[in-house]
């Protein structure tokens, strides 16, 4: 049995395959198995797997029709044999020492169900450079825990686990969401620890073809739909009842994002806004405040709604500098 099973799905992958299988062979630690899950490729994908499988003991292949994401990494989760599971696409290259780092931060630290790393982005869209810059500064437990509402808090094909939180707490789920989305905030519901080496051991490519860019499971709609039942638990748990919750955000993209909290029994009181037209205004029959006058955090608790760039950290930076405790007074959630 493999110390490590890498969990590679790909459909029509044949032009960037093999560059990841050269790095997933280049691995410092060899006591690892490839299980390549085909999913219904039409190119040379099956060619080039089966070519693979014959030269090397340690790669096995399942074909199946083509099922989408969550399906081939569940058919493929099933004939894992290693005590970890790593994630790989075909479409991204391992450094490495990828596989000995994670697998050693494991070891060392027991309390830990997952690592990831910091990733170095291979693609040239500024907005996703920013998004990868974001997943790679969360980098603790505390952060990566607290900040799940804002996004993943990291990239799916960097991650590596012990196997049995499939067993405890299920794996990827087919559905109109982001099926790893989904997974990481059930697992950290769950109370999964996370953490994340600090250094760049996977280079997270960007093809025009990538799932995120084309399937509506993936549009930003989505991800606030299946956030939200999970956000309503944290809030339920975590805030004292009786707490006022404030939306940070009154415009009407934000107010909307936010609706399917209300659709979970949860009542905002209120929304903070930084245009001086606002003040003193309604909103669906609730006030609007300035962020010069926040309400008492005693008696409140307040989601920082606004996705705008650079608005996140300044709300951030806002509360803090006002005695707000992330976690404990206010969260980030967009």
């Amino acid at each position: 049995m493999a110390l490590v099973s890498i969990l590679l799905p790909v459909r029509d992958g044949a032009a960037t395959l093999p560059a990841a299988l050269d790095s997933i062979r280049a691995q410092t630690l060899g006591d690892w198995e490839l299980v390549a899950v085909d999913d219904g490729s039409v190119d040379a994908t099956p060619e080039l797997l089966k070519a693979w499988a014959a030269a090397d003991p340690r790669v096995r292949v399942l074909q199946t029709p083509p099922q989408g994401i969550a399906g081939a990494l569940q058919a493929g989760a099933a004939a894992c044999q290693g005590r970890y599971l790593a994630r790989m696409d075909a479409d991204d290259l391992m450094h490495p020492q990828r596989l000995a780092r994670q697998v050693a931060w494991l070891e060392d630290e027991p309390a830990a169900g997952l690592v990831s790393c910091r990733v170095r982005y291979g693609g040239a869209a500024a907005g996703y450079a920013e998004h990868v810059d974001w997943i790679n500064a969360q980098d603790s437990a505390e952060r990566m825990s607290l900040r799940r509402f804002v996004e993943a808090p990291v990239a799916h094909p960097s991650v590596l686990f012990r196997r049995e939180l499939l067993e405890r707490h299920g794996g990827w789920r087919e559905g109109y969401f982001p099926e790893d989305y989904e997974l990481w905030l059930r697992w950290l519901e769950a109370g999964v620890r996370f953490a994340k080496c600090p250094e760049e051991l996977l280079v997270w490519n960007d093809p025009p073809q990538r799932l995120s860019r084309r399937d509506p499971r993936y549009a930003v709609e989505a991800f606030y739909r299946i956030k939200a039942g999970y956000l309503a638990r944290w809030l339920r748990r975590e805030v004292a009842p009786g707490r006022a919750l404030w939306l940070w955000g009154a415009g009407r993209v934000t107010r909307r994002r936010f609706d399917a909290l209300e659709a979970e029994g949860l009542r905002l009181a209120g929304f903070i806004d930084v245009d001086p037209a606002k003040r003193g205004r309604h909103r669906d029959g609730r006030p609007v405040r300035l962020a010069d006058d926040l309400p008492d955090p005693a008696t409140s608790f307040l989601l920082a709604g606004v996705a705008a760039r650079g608005a996140r950290a300044q709300i951030h930076d806002h509360l803090r500098e006002r005695g707000w405790r992330e976690g404990q007074d206010f969260l980030l959630v967009a």
